[in-house]
């Protein structure tokens, strides 16, 4: 019982530690683990209202916050305790989703501990579009082949774009295909943090022989390797043995390779080798396609006109468009009946992120950052090479995004005169329809705004 109580306190820390105050005191204050069964955890919570919200607020934090505190833990259920009797209700609950789909049975829903696949993420639950179709091929070539054709292969695109879908959906084909093929996926925070238990605890040579076993190794969100030294150097050499094995290697990260700050120059030309593809946000017709799949594999009758205004509303990011569609669904649920069309404009009104305004200044250092030089170089007079096209690409973003005026961008980049703006903006625009390089450098900086 102690370990029990000492588990839910260590996650209950981190959580506290990002969520505000009151939210905390409201919904974490009278919850507790009531048992742990074959890694599965049963958090007891006060009223049925509790329950709803957490499932539906912070069920994928609280999970997360547990399998941090324990790697044991493999899936979180709910009991509601009533005031008359203290009997429990178990409400089963996937791991990463509070919506269960009819079609899988209960077991499909835990991510396999031998690959640490999820069997939701496969091909036949993701949705082509115009914008994900170039990334969509190199995963088809791959599964006819792995470890020949495009090894490695590196998928780039800004969060919620489907990235980890169709990575790990390669793994599951391939798993399908191939059953002799070990497969292995894993983030590369899990990867620095095993790195760094092997090195406290002297088993570097046991770690060293985990990851040289498999015949296809995924590894999700590799910026965060930016800085590491010692993680990048053991990823160049577990890279080298299995790349000279012929065995399959994919990677993601939120922006290309070659604009990973602290990133080491022969990882980049390792990752150069293969296949790099970017994911851009998907267009709004891609949007309604995803949201009318996603219904359906809920068995959710979602108009057409409902489907239309949430992809107008909810621009480039999947998850949000299925956290939408999720709280339509809940309080279809809760009435009872189909929502009418002003109901779910309210939905959308009340639930969605608004759109962030970016001050010239914030749009600045995220270029310089970009493009690794200082900040204050942008506002300077200096014409030196490696500032002037930062510069340019400042006032096209400035321009092109912000509509701000030619005046306007001119005074606050260190009181330039407009006609020089109007010629950067010009300029940047005509590159753009003869360099891809510089579009996709573009979007890029527009995905990181």
């Amino acid at each position: 019982m102690n370990d029990v109580k000492k588990l839910w306190e260590g996650a209950l820390t981190e959580i506290e530690l990002s969520v505000s105050k009151a939210n905390f005191t409201t919904w974490f204050k009278e919850t507790s683990i009531s048992r742990i069964e074959e890694g599965v955890v049963y958090l007891s919570v006060p009223n049925t209202f509790v329950k709803d919200w957490l499932l539906n607020k912070y069920h994928k934090f609280i999970l997360r916050s547990l399998r941090n505190t324990s790697d044991h833990i493999r899936a979180l259920e709910y009991t509601v305790a009533r005031e008359e009797t203290r009997r429990r209700e178990p409400v089963v609950v996937p791991f990463d989703s509070a919506l269960r789909t009819p079609e899988l049975p209960i077991q499909d829903y835990y991510v396999d501990r031998e690959t640490n696949l999820n069997p939701r993420y496969t091909f036949d639950s993701f949705v082509v579009g115009p914008f994900n179709e170039l990334a969509y091929a190199a995963a088809l070539a791959i599964i006819k082949s792995p470890g020949i054709t495009y090894n490695p292969l590196f998928v780039y695109g800004s969060t919620g774009h489907g990235k980890t879908h169709l990575i790990q959906a390669i793994g599951n084909k391939i798993r399908s295909l191939f059953q002799n093929y070990r497969i292995f996926y894993m983030t590369s925070e899990k990867f620095s943090q095993e790195f760094f238990s092997a090195m406290q605890n002297n088993r570097i040579p046991q770690f060293k022989e985990k990851y040289r076993q498999y015949d296809c190794f995924i590894m999700d969100d590799i910026q965060f390797f930016s800085e590491k030294e010692r993680s990048q150097e053991e990823l160049f050499h577990l890279f080298n043995e299995l790349y000279a094995h012929n065995k399959q290697i994919i990677f993601s990260s939120d922006r290309h390779p070659n604009y990973i700050q602290g990133l080491e120059e022969r990882l980049k030309s390792r990752f150069a080798a293969g296949m790099t593809v970017d994911i851009p946000p998907p267009d709004r017709e891609s949007r309604v396609s995803i949201l009318k799949a996603k219904a359906r594999l809920m068995k959710f009758n979602l108009a057409d006109d409902a489907a239309e205004y949430i992809s107008a509303t909810i621009e480039g990011n999947i998850r949000e468009l299925e956290g939408m569609l999720n709280s339509i669904m809940m309080k279809t649920q809760v009435k009872g009946r189909d929502l009418a069309f002003l109901e779910i404009k309210a939905i959308l009104k009340n639930t969605s992120r608004p759109q962030k305004a970016l001050s010239v200044k914030e749009i600045t250092k995220v270029i310089a950052d970009f493009y690794n030089i200082d900040e204050n170089h942008i506002y300077d007079k200096t014409r030196r090479k490696e500032v002037v096209k930062p510069r340019q690409l400042v006032m096209y973003i400035l321009r092109e995004d912000c509509r701000f005026s030619f005046p306007f961008i001119g005074q606050k980049l260190g009181g330039r005169d407009h006609t020089t703006v109007i010629h950067s903006c010009e300029k940047i625009r005509k590159e753009v329809l003869e360099d891809p390089n510089l579009l996709q450098e573009i979007n890029q900086i527009r995905a990181l705004l």
